[in-house]
């Protein structure tokens, strides 16, 4: 069977930034790319690398729609705060401008901080592991969530939970402390003092950090900050996205998600949910696929809980990349075995 022709009313922004820098030829594609970040870079990537049938007619829909934006600026429009932000959440989605944004309205100088998206999460830690605690907790604030909850896992334990309520207590980052940290690590900051303060951090900061590391990780850390400030860490916990959060997803974005997780990883991940989880994906799968899930699950008998939570993380990890794909909308410890 043919495969259906995409339309320039069917694609995701991303999709459409994707064709958009296609048809603008590779040289000209990549000045564009060097001004993204890593995650960013990474997005377009895939998103050029999984279209497939675009026709002629498509790519010269998406470039009459991006030619329209343009042409309805004024000329007092064009490199305005207001401009640039509706042009880069029209193009990457609310969460990725805003990053983008604050780097730009910053004067797109950070040369440190930009230099550590690209740097191992290892590294990252050894670079700034002596540094006061306020300015780890701008590095992780600045620094995309996954690569963030990498960089937590490579510093003590014990900082942990101090380093998350930083994190969230942080209102926003005034540029002398982005001076301070590009000083620290002896780059020259050439960002604006015009801007008041960029908005990295608070608590769905830290919250998205936390998403990214283990459940044991993620315990302790809230429990101890449960322990010193319970509203924070109540704040923090209704922004986190888990497990029980996908009986949000609709059946479409289930689906979606299906696509991507290995039978291995769902049957473990399945273990351990809610029977109202379990029946969500097997209402979205066939009838026999779904037959066959329920006998692995039975089969498979009793596990680790700490295997069951690794595979959630794992579905949790595929689903927020679908999300910032554009293919999910995203809903409103011990060796224990289950």
């Amino acid at each position: 069977m043919a495969e259906q022709e995409l339309t320039a009313e069917s694609l995701s922004g991303v999709q459409k930034a994707s064709i958009l820098l296609m048809a603008m030829g590779a040289d000209k594609a990549a000045e564009v790319l060097k001004h993204l970040n890593p995650k960013e870079v990474q997005t377009l990537g895939a998103a050029m690398a999984s279209l497939e049938n675009v026709s002629r007619s498509t790519m010269e829909a998406v470039m009459d729609v991006f030619i329209g934006e343009v042409s309805n600026q004024t000329a007092m429009g064009i490199g305005s705060e207001e401009y640039i932000r509706e042009m880069m959440v029209n193009a990457l989605g609310d969460d990725k401008a805003q990053n983008m944004i604050d780097r730009i309205l910053l004067g797109s100088g950070n040369k440190g901080l930009e230099a550590l998206k690209w740097m191992d999460a290892r590294a990252v830690a050894e670079v700034i592991r002596l540094e006061h605690p306020q300015i780890i907790a701008i590095v992780l604030a600045y620094l995309e969530p996954d690569q963030a909850a990498a960089v937590l896992g490579m510093l003590p334990e014990r900082t942990h939970a101090d380093l998350m309520m930083r994190v969230a207590s942080l209102e926003g980052i005034p540029p002398a402390a982005l001076q301070e940290l590009d000083k620290i690590m002896e780059k020259q900051f050439s960002g604006s003092s015009n801007v008041s303060q960029s908005s990295m951090g608070g608590f769905k900061t830290a919250a998205n950090i936390l998403n990214f590391v283990d459940s044991s990780t993620e315990t302790a850390i809230m429990e101890s900050i449960a322990e010193i400030d319970n509203e924070m860490s109540d704040g923090i916990s209704e922004l986190m996205f888990v497990f029980e959060n996908l009986n949000d997803v609709d059946d479409r974005g289930i689906q979606a998600l299906l696509r991507e997780v290995s039978t291995d990883t769902l049957t473990l991940a399945l273990k351990g949910a809610d029977e109202s989880i379990k029946e969500k994906f097997l209402k979205n799968m066939s009838k026999r696929a779904s037959e066959m899930l329920r006998e692995d699950m039975e089969a498979r008998g009793p596990v680790r809980l700490s295997e069951v939570e690794a595979a959630q993380k794992e579905i949790l990890t595929i689903t927020r990349r679908l999300a910032d794909e554009g293919d999910i909308v995203l809903g409103g410890g011990g060796e224990e075995f289950v």
